[in-house]
């Protein structure tokens, strides 16, 4: 492929460090927008990438930044916000992409490759409604545009099995609400994978992208391949919805917010596919069980034999 100018908002977190170091190899040249250098003190920036810091809700800042580039790439996404009245999820999903859109045509830039969710725009939560809000600001737009839609996101450094991990560690007994709640994990790699062929061919332009692996899993099955990949003895205990909203209630006001309201909402949606994105971009989608020992660590003997057989099944 053809070396690019390339700007990338939200690229600080876990899908932007893997895409922008992919990019970086692939001989393109990469400007991660930030507004705060402080916060990345120690941040290894690969050859080709440089590090700005603006401000992303300033229009003229954005305008100027986009200015020269090719393409956009946006993967500004929150989890949870202050309060519980989507105001914060509108600002990051909505608003900024907005903000985005206005400064690309401003800037005379046609490319846009956004980041959304699998079932964005369905279900009761905030987050889900904004991210299905964006999607309609960018398909009203004028832009060559392309949206991806993973389910949830698994790799070394992740939010799910990395996240239950250091719970695990912690409690030998996990209260889990919407326990049965569906995921079909996708491997980093492959949603990276994902967005590089979606900026090298342009058929992919006006399309959306369901991102999901070919396994589906219950959120206590993943909890549970997790403490078997790390050795350990841990009961999960299903909660019926009552007590899981009143845990989400409860962890609203713990910093941080490891657990929400909106998160408890966001689960009654399962996060499964239906039109295999992955397919149509010709990428065979990678299984846990390749990856898991390498995300959590290597147990040894008959407890990795059971973790990868459970995890294949």
């Amino acid at each position: 492929m053809t070396p690019r100018n390339l700007v990338v908002i939200g690229g600080t977190g876990f899908v932007g460090r893997h895409l922008i170091a992919r990019l970086a190899r692939d001989g393109h040249r990469v400007v991660l927008l930030s507004r705060n250098l402080a916060a990345h003190p120690d941040r290894l920036l690969p050859p080709g990438v440089v590090l700005r810091e603006i401000d992303v809700y300033d229009p003229d800042a954005l305008r100027a930044a986009f200015t020269g580039a090719d393409a956009v790439i946006n993967l500004v996404g929150i989890l949870n916000e202050r309060g519980d009245n989507g105001r914060g999820f509108r600002r990051a999903h909505v608003e900024l992409t907005k903000l985005v859109i206005a400064a690309m045509q401003l800037a005379g830039v046609r490319r846009l490759l956004q980041m959304s969710s699998l079932n964005a725009g369905r279900g009761r939560s905030h987050y889900l409604k904004s991210r299905g809000e964006a999607e309609a600001a960018v398909k009203a737009s004028n832009l060559d545009w392309t949206i991806f839609e993973p389910s949830v996101i698994f790799g070394r450094g992740d939010g799910l099995f990395c996240r239950f991990a250091a719970l695990l560690k912690l409690a030998p007994v996990l209260p889990l609400a919407r326990a049965g709640a569906k995921f079909a994990p996708v491997y980093i790699g492959d949603v990276v994978e994902a967005f590089v062929r979606a900026l090298a061919d342009r058929r992919t332009i006006g399309e959306v992208y369901e991102l999901y692996g070919a396994e589906v899993f219950t959120l206590a099955q993943i909890v549970k391949l997790t403490a078997r990949q790390l050795g350990l003895r841990r009961v999960v205990v299903p909660l019926p919805d009552a007590l899981g909203r009143l845990q989400a209630l409860c962890c609203d006001f713990v910093p941080g917010k490891p657990f929400s309201s909106d998160n408890f909402r966001s689960l009654q949606t399962d996060s499964v596919g239906g039109i295999d994105g992955l397919h149509r971009l010709g990428i065979e989608p990678t299984r846990v069980a390749a990856k898991l020992p390498a995300i959590l660590g290597h147990t040894d003997g008959r407890q990795a034999r059971l973790t990868r057989n459970r995890a294949a099944r």
